[in-house]
Parts: C-alpha cells; sequence; structure tokens
C-alpha cells in the first residue's frame, strides 16, 4: 500500500496538517496511486476523523511517538515542516520529500527549502501550493541527497585543537 506521511515533528503547524487532509490534495494523492495519509501533528490540533466520501485513502493522525523511523521508513513520500531535523532525517532515509514552509515565520526556512531545491534534493512550497505541488511532482527527478562525512570535521577540529 503506498503511503504518504506528513510531519510537522515537534511544531504546531496546523496550516500544513489542514491542507494535506483537504478534499483536493487527498484527490491528488489518490490519483497518484497512494491508498494511505500518515499524519504527525505534533503540538498542533490533532485532527479528527472525518467522514470520506472516498473510502479509498485510509487517514490515521497521532501527536508524537519515541521515533518516527518507522513512519520514515514505510513512507513512499514524506511532506514535512521545514525544520532542518525533519528534512535530513527524510533525506537520509533516501524518501522523496516535499517541504512545506511556514509563511508566518521568520523565514529562515524558506532559504533551507531552496538550497535544498537547488541541489535537487527536495521540491518546496507553501500550504496554499501544495495540492498543485502534489499534483505536478515528478517525484523521479529528484537526486539522492549527499553523506555526510563526519571524518573531515573530526580532521578540522583535530588540526585546530593540536591534536593533529
Amino acid at each position: 500500500m503506498k503511503s504518504m506521511f506528513v510531519t510537522v515533528s515537534t511544531t504546531s503547524f496546523d496550516e500544513l496538517i489542514a491542507a494535506a487532509r483537504s478534499p483536493p490534495a487527498l484527490q491528488a494523492l489518490q490519483s497518484r496511486g497512494y491508498q494511505k495519509l500518515v499524519l504527525q501533528a505534533g503540538w498542533g490540533s490533532l485532527p479528527q476523523p472525518q467522514p470520506s466520501s472516498s473510502p479509498a485513502a485510509a487517514v490515521e493522525a497521532f501527536r508524537f511517538k519515541d521515533s518516527l523511523a518507522e513512519e520514515l521508513q514505510s513512507a513512499d513520500l514524506v511532506i514535512s515542516h521545514t525544520g532542518a531535523g525533519s528534512c535530513l532525517e527524510t533525506l537520509e532515509n533516501e524518501k522523496p520529500l516535499i517541504v512545506v514552509i511556514n509563511d508566518k515565520l521568520m523565514n529562515h526556512q524558506l532559504e533551507l527549502a531552496k538550497q535544498l531545491h537547488r541541489d535537487g534534493c527536495v521540491l518546496y512550497c507553501n500550504c496554499s501550493t501544495l495540492v498543485e505541488t502534489m499534483q505536478s511532482m515528478n517525484l523521479s527527478a529528484l537526486k539522492p541527497f549527499p553523506p555526510g562525512q563526519p571524518e573531515k570535521f573530526a580532521s578540522f577540529l583535530n588540526k585546530v585543537l593540536g591534536l593533529q
């Protein structure tokens, strides 16, 4: 069963949760072959089950879990707020990612989203353009996120501290 996971991590981003579970978003999801939507609402409002005119999409929601690793691993697509930790964890799990900018915040998020998009690793949008992004997304064009190289930082740090 193809699934999409929406996460806001430990923040509150009700607009993203509402946009992802709107009828047009569910229709876009189904038209792309996704049958399941999992919503992680964080400190925001936990969505109440709503009657669906289309039972083809199963919708689950929760506030927090000890780890989101299972959801990330089982997702075929992740839609996330633009928190650096959420973005990096998703990309390290080699999952296609759409990052959604919270226009109500000072927008360091936009800088991160634009850079990851320039690098070819993510698609990005805001809540008002999420459905359009879902309808037009070409996930096969996304590039893998390059793995980190902690040994370079360790070498630099050792040199600076005179340990090398």
